[in-house]
């Protein structure tokens, strides 16, 4: 995750906040394609965080929600608007998730083989010249779309737990069951025969566990020293290619 440069946080924006300019910044210098994946409502539905949600809702005059938590609007505007002003979005995709027969809620459910037997996705998109450019405005989109969500899983699970979308709809070509059966079975294959492969070298070869104590060592301490591989990154890009511009103006 780090060597991919996702964008972590301590879930306080006093802290985060410089650390989103920077690394969206340097997100937009590169111009590389970019997916940001954010989740509005910071954690996952347990009863624990839809009490919190209500009380976010009572103090804000919000009507209650039973199937999503309330969105946490600060982070979603300000990823938004920086990524517009970089000139590096297109568009906002909206998912929903749904699962018809079992939700699974901890580690414990997948180790018991609780695993759901179908996910449902609701995909919409907005282009980019479609939102609202105040920041004020743009949280009661979101808003909006939360309020949304909660009458789209509403249906869903009380009704015939399918999302019924008007208008047009793209569907992608589906896969084989065979092929996808397929593909699971050399997954499981490969990782189990990896994974029993590592083990067996590490057991059998000094030179390997060497090898793997050098590389923790060195994520670990890298991490302790410089917070993580992103930050080394984003130095490095820094020293590159913002330091030479620098020079040349105070030579100027």
């Amino acid at each position: 995750m780090q060597a991919a440069a996702y964008i972590f946080i301590h879930r306080k924006w006093k802290d985060d906040k410089s650390h989103f300019e920077d690394m969206i910044d340097y997100f937009c210098d590169i111009h590389e394609p970019l997916q940001l994946l954010i989740f509005p409502e910071g954690t996952d539905l347990t009863e624990n965080s839809k009490a919190r949600s209500n009380e976010f809702a009572e103090k804000n005059g919000l009507q209650k929600y039973e199937y999503v938590l309330h969105p946490r609007t600060t982070g979603f505007t300000f990823v938004v608007d920086r990524l517009r002003e970089g000139k590096n979005l297109d568009a906002i995709h909206d998912i929903t998730v749904a699962y018809p027969h079992n939700i699974p809620q901890s580690e414990k459910h997948l180790l018991q083989g609780d695993f759901p037997t179908e996910i449902h996705f609701h995909v919409r998109r907005y282009p980019i010249d479609t939102l609202p450019t105040s920041k004020e405005d743009l949280q009661l989109w979101c808003h909006k779309r939360w309020e949304e969500k909660e009458e789209r899983l509403r249906s869903f699970y009380q009704g015939e737990k399918n999302f019924y979308f008007t208008g047009q709809s793209l569907i992608p070509p589906c896969k084989s069951e065979l092929r996808v059966l397929v593909v699971k079975l050399l997954s499981i294959l490969y990782w189990t025969l990896f994974s029993l492969a590592m083990c067996l070298l590490i057991y059998l070869y000094s030179l390997v566990r060497w090898y793997f104590i050098i590389t923790i060592i060195i994520f670990v301490l890298q991490e302790r020293i410089f917070g993580g591989l992103e930050i080394i990154e984003l130095a490095c890009y820094r020293f590159l290619h913002k330091q030479p511009h620098l020079n040349l103006k105070k030579n100027e």
